[in-house]
């Protein structure tokens, strides 16, 4: 009979070594073996728990793109200005924790994937109303309507662009010059 609690440990566990293995491997490289080496754990706790690549992959997305979301709430709770509520986004898309390599390549490992999911270009699609509508919110209070759409959208493609780009050149993500570049742009 499996422990009481058990659950949770191994989908966290599995969740950790699916983002290691395709910051190390690649998505296309990555394979349930490998994801189960990383954890410690069989193949056959994969299927039972999450059934294959695809949907931990999903599963790993959806925990990361929570994680982003929780931070960024709780930080912006602490602003009491739109200018604030929108350097509190910035600084946290930006922050250590969102930076690793591991986590950026696991993003573009998405991202690549979602033309050709259903299931992941409905989750690209949250993550992209969410920030939209977190940007455009702030903005909505400092420029006119058509204004803050259009920088808000201008600067969802900055923030993904440099995350792009910084893979690409296969440097190592500098945050500071991405805040920097976004609040350039809103000048």
């Amino acid at each position: 009979m499996p422990k009481l609690g058990m659950e949770n440990i191994r989908r966290r566990e599995l969740i950790d070594a699916t983002i290691i293995t395709i910051g190390a491997e690649g998505y296309a490289d990555t394979t349930i073996r490998k994801i189960a080496k990383q954890a410690g754990l069989s193949v056959g706790i994969i299927s039972h728990y999450f059934g294959g690549k695809d949907a931990l992959l999903r599963a790993s997305m959806w925990d990361l793109m929570c994680q982003l979301h929780f931070a960024i709430a709780q930080r912006r709770k602490a602003c009491r200005t739109p200018k604030g509520r929108l350097n509190a986004t910035i600084e946290v898309i930006f922050s250590e924790e969102q930076s690793s390599t591991n986590i950026v390549k696991a993003w573009l490992a998405f991202w690549a994937q979602v033309p050709f999911s259903p299931e992941l270009f409905h989750l690209q699609a949250i993550y992209s109303r969410r920030l939209l509508s977190n940007l455009r919110f702030d903005l909505s209070e400092i420029y006119d309507r058509k204004t803050a759409t259009q920088l808000s959208t201008s600067i969802a493609i900055l923030i993904d662009g440099y995350w792009l780009r910084t893979v690409l050149e296969g440097q190592k993500p500098d945050s500071d010059t991405a805040k920097k570049l976004i609040h350039e742009h809103l000048k």
